[in-house]
């Protein structure tokens, strides 16, 4: 696999492969979806689980860290995703590659407040989100920013609650018993995602969740689905202690089949937190 632009010295290409190997090296197979395996010599995933979630060959991806070849911008894109680059990250790989970021990757964006985040800023002690039909996070209040990553730190196009809560280490660590929420979310969203058309955000989420998610692929082949009832769960705060809350969907007229996620703090301790919901 080559690129359209061909760097012309071997130095950035270095720079490159030394840039993903550090990146290989922070992540456990876990923060990719891989069960742990005994007896790693060196920290971090193997090269040939970074080629095989990116969709390239041991060999190539090898040659890539070794500065020995160059790369197209889609398959590097790839190996981003598999690695969990921010967007600083992704955009100095872009440039170490030859390639020049995207104005829009790299520009802070500063959209107008949506009209209900008045409602969400009302609940100064409630982490509350706005999603659309596709869980995609459209606005949140400050008290949501403060418990959890803060969704301004994520790029737009992963901005997804589905996917953060399947893919994300940090919003893991902030709901340690995270899969009963994942999955009666995931059930709600396919009451609605089942509706539409193939090219829709939806579908392209769908996507997404069996690919960067496959050892929960029997929650993606199922067909069960059903509307959100409120639970009960354990959320870790800032100084590190489990506290409880009461996680709510309200449903919304804009956008459509959209809604809001509020968490309201607990008045009493919870039990030990069940196990993920059959399917």
């Amino acid at each position: 696999m080559t690129a359209a632009p061909h760097v012309g010295q071997d130095s950035p290409r270095r720079e490159l492969g030394g840039f993903l190997r550090a990146h290989r090296a922070l992540l456990a197979p876990a923060d990719v979806g891989l069960p742990a395996t005994p007896r790693r010599r060196t920290a971090g995933l193997r090269r040939e689980e970074v080629a095989a979630l990116s969709g390239v060959s041991v060999a190539w991806y090898t040659w890539l860290e070794q500065g020995r070849v160059d790369t197209s911008r889609q398959v590097l894109d790839a190996v981003a995703r598999t690695l969990r680059m921010d967007e600083a990250a992704h955009a100095h790989a872009l440039t170490l590659a030859g390639f020049a970021p995207s104005r829009t990757a790299t520009r802070t964006a500063t959209p107008s407040p949506h009209p209900l985040q008045p409602m969400l800023d009302a609940w100064p002690t409630s982490p509350a989100l706005l999603l659309t039909s596709a869980f995609d996070v459209l606005a949140w209040n400050k008290a949501y920013a403060t418990l959890w990553p803060d969704p301004a730190a994520v790029p737009p196009d992963r901005r997804n609650l589905l996917l953060l809560l399947t893919t994300d280490p940090g919003h893991q660590s902030t709901l340690p018993t995270w899969q009963p929420l994942a999955l009666a979310l995931y059930r709600h969203f396919r009451t609605r995602a089942d509706r539409e058309p193939p090219a829709s955000r939806s579908a392209r989420v769908t996507e997404l969740l069996r690919d960067e998610c496959p050892d929960l692929a029997a929650w993606w082949g199922c067909r069960s689905v059903g509307d959100f009832t409120s639970h009960d769960i354990e959320l870790t705060t800032p100084a590190g202690e489990l506290t409880p809350y009461q996680a709510t969907l309200l449903l919304t007229s804009e956008p459509r089949d959209g809604c809001i996620l509020v968490q309201t703090p607990a008045r009493s301790r919870l039990h030990p937190s069940p196990r993920p919901p059959s399917l």
